[in-house]
């Protein structure tokens, strides 16, 4: 799920090339803390919760999600989003932001803004898309409820 979804280079700003050591470094072991969403002993979903920054931007998180094909248009993005953002609260973060919101990810970024997450920046030309081109990244942001 994590290799096909990276080396389709469509969502994540991260080398399609790399190694499954180091994808499992970036994605499991970097971060605070990692989920998945299985059924039945098969995963469907996974999301990774860490520091945004660190000293004093250190109460800003950052989360990053991944949905099976499978699984796609069931819910499950949008209950591993409210799941993040429970926990964050839970981990001492006062805040969530999304700092690479591919601009054609519109169902990301619909779901994103259901979920309350404003969008504070626009970085035009961000993102390499395979095949859009260069496309604009959105910064999104929310305040959590403690």
């Amino acid at each position: 799920m994590l290799r096909d979804t990276i080396r389709k280079g469509d969502t994540y700003a991260i080398d399609p090339n790399l190694t499954r050591e180091r994808v499992l470094e970036l994605w499991v072991e970097q971060p605070r803390a990692v989920y998945v969403a299985e059924r039945d002993g098969a995963v469907l979903g996974t999301y990774y919760i860490k520091s945004n920054q660190a000293g004093n931007g250190a109460h800003v998180c950052n989360c990053g999600y991944i949905v099976s094909a499978e699984a796609r248009g069931q819910g499950l993005a949008r209950t591993m989003c409210l799941h993040s953002q429970a926990t964050a609260v839970k981990l001492g973060y006062r805040a969530m932001q999304f700092n690479l919101v591919v601009s054609t990810n519109v169902g990301a970024i619909h779901l994103w803004t259901d979920l309350g997450f404003e969008t504070v920046g626009r970085l035009p030309g961000a993102f390499d898309h395979p095949e859009a081109g260069l496309v604009d990244a959105l910064v999104m942001y929310k305040w959590l409820d403690a």
